[in-house]
């Protein structure tokens, strides 16, 4: 029965449609989409799950505030380095190297909490699930988009 969920949570993974990936209706569903993937790897006691997720979407929504103030303060954009001053340019880098240590610290305060709730082993298995998650959501991006490699 497992397997079978895991067969159906990866055939969901690869039928997912990635296009348009900044429309709130795709982000929901790819978010749905790494909860089930995250849900099944860990294979969370009941006590387990209901310490987990709650910090878990709160560490998701402190990173998303990152990202969405680092967007917001140029970051993504292309800044035309020959016209800034050099006070300018070190104001953009130290904002950028603020925000890489708020992220860092974020990281490094839910590792700490989650491992405080679960197993050091269940801990290694979100990050390792985090990452194979994202690595497939990619994959099915470029497949999408007619291209890119596997």
């Amino acid at each position: 029965m497992n397997n079978l969920k895991h067969i159906l949570l990866v055939i969901a993974l690869v039928s997912c449609t990635f296009m348009h990936g900044q429309r709130k209706q795709d982000r929901e569903k790819i978010k749905s989409l790494k909860i089930a993937y995250i849900t099944e790897k860990l294979d969370l006691t009941s006590k387990e799950a209901e310490a987990f997720w709650p910090v878990y979407n709160s560490h998701e929504n402190k990173i998303e505030e990152l990202r969405k103030k680092e967007r917001s303060q140029g970051r993504n954009k292309k800044v035309d380095l020959a016209l800034l001053s050099e006070k300018e340019a070190a104001d953009l880098l130290n904002a950028q190297l603020e925000l890489e240590q708020m992220k860092d610290d974020e990281k490094i305060g839910f590792i700490q909490k989650v491992s405080s709730i679960l197993s050091a082993k269940k801990t290694l298995l979100l990050i390792e699930a985090e990452e194979e998650f994202k690595r497939k959501l990619i994959r099915q991006y470029r497949k999408n988009r007619g291209g890119g490699r596997r």
